[in-house]
C-alpha cells in the first residue's frame, strides 16, 4: 500500500446526490489545502418531467463541473444510465481503479436503505471498491491503497436505517455552496425533479447545526464497525 494518500472522494449514485448532500463538506475540505473529487457513478439523466434523457444528461454534466469548480472540487464521470447501474465485478473494479489514482484518505458515499435501487447499488460498489484498491497482492495498473475513513451521506432517498452520528461545521461554506447549487435546475425549480430540493437541504443544514451548535452543518453515517465519533477536525 505505498504512496502518499489525501483528500476525500464522493461517490454517488447520480450527478446531484453528493453536491446536495455534502457540497458544504467538499467545499471546506477544498479550502482546508485538500483534494476534493467527486465522482458520479451516473448522470441521474432520466428524473426531469420534461427534458429527453439526453438533453438532461448534458445539461446536468455541465452544472456538474461548474459547481465542483466553485466548490474547489473536481468532477469525474462514469458511463452508466440512470436507473441501469449494474452492481456488477467490473463496475467495482472501475471505482477501485479510481480510488487507487485519487488515493483519497476518505470516501463518502450513498448509504444502502433507500428507495433508489441505484443507490443502493452504488452503496455496494463504493464499499467493495474500497475492499478491492485495498488489496495489495490485486495487481492493476496502480497500486493498492486503503482508504481509512468511510462515511455516509445523508440522502433524503436513503433514510431507512440512516443513524447520522459524525458532525461538521459547515457554516463558512455555506453560502458559496448555496449559489453555487443554482447550477443544477432541480435545484432552482421543483416541478423538474418533484422534490423541492433547495428547501429540503438547506433547513437539514440548520437542524443539523443546531444539534451540533454550530450555525449550519452536514451529518453523515460511520459504517456498523466503526465507533461513534463528531470529530473538531475534517478527517484526514
Amino acid at each position: 500500500m505505498a504512496g502518499e494518500t489525501g483528500g476525500v472522494l464522493a461517490i454517488g449514485a447520480h450527478a446531484a446526490d453528493m453536491e446536495l448532500t455534502v457540497g458544504m463538506l467538499m467545499a471546506r475540505y477544498a479550502d482546508e489545502g485538500h483534494r476534493a473529487t467527486f465522482l458520479h457513478l451516473t448522470m441521474g439523466e432520466k428524473g426531469h418531467a420534461r427534458l429527453s434523457a439526453q438533453a438532461y444528461a448534458e445539461e446536468k454534466r455541465e452544472a456538474a463541473m461548474k459547481i465542483a469548480k466553485e466548490l474547489g472540487a473536481e468532477a469525474r464521470f462514469m458511463s452508466y444510465g440512470d436507473g441501469e447501474l449494474p452492481e456488477s465485478e467490473e463496475v467495482k473494479l472501475e471505482v477501485a481503479d479510481i480510488i487507487r489514482e485519487v488515493r483519497p484518505r476518505v470516501i463518502i458515499a450513498n448509504w444502502q436503505g433507500s428507495i433508489h435501487r441505484d443507490h443502493r447499488r452504488a452503496y455496494h460498489i463504493a464499499v467493495e471498491a474500497r475492499f478491492l484498491a485495498g488489496l495489495s497482492r490485486l495487481e492493476r495498473a496502480r497500486g493498492a491503497v486503503w482508504v481509512p475513513h468511510l462515511l455516509f451521506a445523508e440522502n433524503w432517498e436513503d433514510m431507512d436505517g440512516f443513524r447520522p452520528d459524525t458532525y461538521f461545521d459547515t457554516t463558512m461554506t455555506y453560502s458559496r455552496w448555496l449559489k453555487a447549487m443554482d447550477h443544477y435546475e432541480i435545484w432552482r425549480d421543483p416541478s423538474v425533479g418533484g422534490f423541492a430540493y433547495r428547501d429540503y437541504y438547506t433547513s437539514l443544514s440548520r437542524m443539523r447545526g443546531c444539534l451540533s451548535r454550530h450555525e449550519r452543518a452536514v451529518a453523515l453515517m460511520r459504517p456498523d464497525d466503526d465507533l461513534v465519533n463528531r470529530p473538531s477536525a475534517l478527517l484526514i
